[in-house]
């Protein structure tokens, strides 16, 4: 299979990540969607109260490869905290 093929399967991967309360007014999320162009489902979510600590999110990305991978990039440019990441998942179609 070609890199162009590999990079355009439909994958879904799972991360937990910490967003700081610093980044309460930054549309983090909404970015993986319209930015990187990934499916984001919210699987689990811890919050403080007002706001006023950091958020834990439970997400799951769906997506092609190469949007997923530039997805973490841009979380990793953030410097946010990525608590784990199950594998890659590909589709079997």
């Amino acid at each position: 299979m070609t890199n162009s093929a590999i990079d355009n399967r439909p994958t879904k991967i799972g991360i937990k990540i910490r967003i700081p309360k610093n980044f309460q007014e930054e549309p983090v999320i909404s970015r993986l969607v319209s930015e990187h162009g990934v499916t984001v489902n919210i699987a689990g979510a811890l919050l403080g109260a007002n706001a006023r600590d950091d958020g834990w999110f439970d997400l799951e990305l769906l997506g092609t490869t190469s949007q997923i991978q530039s997805a973490l990039v841009y979380l990793e440019e953030l410097k946010l905290e990525i608590w784990s990441q199950s594998n890659i998942e590909e589709d079997a179609w």
